[in-house]
């Protein structure tokens, strides 16, 4: 075979490999290629944007690799040899000028997509947005749903086309919140409220799970997303307050418990503020039993900034404030910033 034929093949050869591969990963079911959410779809977009970029210098530094090495083998002595050759302004300008190209496209996209696509940043249509608030436990998922009076394990739907306010924390070590075909993951932490705002463009059923290793129960931590019609869910809705059971402290204290495979559970009632009681138990100290902190953070919830703090030393007090342990003298009280920032505190 001569050598133009030879090169005319390979390349024939790569491009057929790219196509089949392309073909083959269209065919699969990859959440994140196959998003059914506003926002999945534009960071689908950023996906293929950022890989199109890429292969503009991964491409041709493949296809040379394989010419180089065809080229200058040992065996063909009619290559060119030039040991005393050091420069080209040409392959400068191509190896400098590209990459930096493609990087400047890149910031660009990223500074855009960064506030477009924040997680706190509410999705605004003509709809009143749903609001879930979210608990990673070990190893299953509670779902609050404040507006309805109602919670779920390991299930949560939703009606189409509508705004979700999802609110996020933990009760277990720290995990990630995931439901790829309408967005990215955002992280949830013991004492501390994260929000991601999605919406899904369609009805179906999506798969959720945990993004971040959390122990012996991972790979069973997963749950079901349901989009459906406003009449559908409404129907859910009343289904769940007639069939389910009440979800009071006592009854959350045996669902924390570690468990793996938790089936979907369905409670008609919540005790009121329990998403809040959850972060506020984490302001205090390791002394106080569990349903210490459960009636300390009610109290917290309650009391004013002019009520009497707490006498012992480096707990939080019934008014927010923090003292210093260990101080020659005590600074002037400092409200609690983790209260201010997640809005319970004013």
């Amino acid at each position: 075979m001569k050598k133009p034929y030879k090169i005319i093949f390979l390349i024939i050869a790569i491009i057929t490999i790219i196509l089949l591969s392309i073909q083959y990963i269209s065919q699969q079911n990859i959440a994140v290629l196959n998003p059914k959410g506003m926002i999945a779809i534009k960071q689908r977009d950023l996906i293929y944007w950022s890989i199109g970029l890429m292969c503009i210098v991964v491409i041709p530094v493949f296809i040379m690799t394989l010419i180089f090495s065809w080229k200058y083998r040992k065996s063909n002595t009619k290559a060119k040899y030039s040991p005393d050759w050091g420069h080209s302004t040409l392959a400068e300008i191509v190896w400098w000028g590209v990459p930096l190209a493609i990087i400047v496209v890149l910031a660009i996209m990223t500074w855009k997509s960064s506030f477009e696509l924040n997680p706190f940043k509410p999705i605004v249509n003509d709809k009143k947005p749903i609001q879930i608030q979210v608990v990673a436990l070990d190893w299953k998922w509670l779902f609050i749903y404040p507006e309805q009076n109602i919670a779920t394990v390991n299930y949560v739907q939703f009606p189409e086309k509508t705004p979700l306010n999802f609110e996020i924390t933990s009760d277990a070590p720290m995990n990630s919140f995931w439901i790829p075909q309408l967005g990215g993951q955002i992280y949830a932490m013991p004492a501390m409220r994260t929000k991601l705002h999605l919406i899904a463009n369609e009805t179906g059923n999506f798969r959720g799970s945990s993004a971040n290793i959390s122990g012996t129960g991972f790979s069973g931590m997963f749950f079901t997303a349901v989009s459906s019609t406003e009449q559908d869910f409404d129907a859910w809705v009343a289904s769940v307050k007639e069939t389910g059971s009440t979800l009071s402290l006592q009854e959350y204290e045996e669902l924390v418990k570690p468990s793996q495979y938790h089936p979907v559970t369905y409670y008609s009632q919540v005790e009121n503020n329990l998403f809040n009681q959850i972060i506020m138990k984490y302001m205090y100290t390791g002394s106080e039993s569990r349903i210490g902190m459960w009636q300390g953070g009610a109290r917290h919830l309650s009391r004013t900034k002019s009520q009497p703090k707490q006498p012992n030393l480096g707990k939080l007090g019934d008014a927010g404030w923090l003292k210093c342990r260990g101080c020659p003298t005590q600074p002037k009280p400092i409200l609690n910033s983790r209260a201010v920032y997640m809005g319970i505190a004013k």
